[in-house]
């Protein structure tokens, strides 16, 4: 692991010296990726449960190697978020931040096209059978 994700990760752990958002730190990338599999466990039926667990390993060995502090901090925000709203059930039915939207780049829209239709094929597959 890179130094600097070493000190990232021990500022995240130390929340009076640390990096934060809002009223909560960062959590360091292998508790945060461990968090986010055992909300899917926890709070997601199989078929999406399945999907989200595919999409967030891709995702986290994607980044493994990312040494932008500020791609970084971005990265681990977002799915720390994403956890509290997984773990709150507050996400069902919740569309997407127009804003977010707008700053996504064209392979990040791609990203997203291909999610959705992952989702929507599982979902007539689904009814299918």
């Amino acid at each position: 692991m890179r130094p600097s994700l070493r000190l990232f990760q021990a500022s995240a752990l130390n929340p009076t010296k640390g990096l934060t958002t809002g009223p909560l730190a960062l959590l360091p990338p292998i508790y945060l990726y461990r968090r986010l599999l055992r909300a899917h466990r926890k709070h997601l039926p199989s078929e999406m449960r399945l999907l989200g667990d595919e999409y967030v390993k891709a995702e986290f060995r994607a980044h493994r190697d990312v040494e932008n502090p500020v791609h970084l901090i971005g990265f681990l925000t977002e799915w720390q978020l994403y956890a509290q709203k997984i773990e709150g059930d507050s996400w069902a039915g919740e569309k997407l931040d127009q804003g977010k939207v707008a700053k996504m780049s064209d392979e990040q829209l791609g990203q997203l096209y291909e999610l959705m239709k992952a989702i929507q094929k599982r979902g007539t597959q689904g009814y299918d059978s």
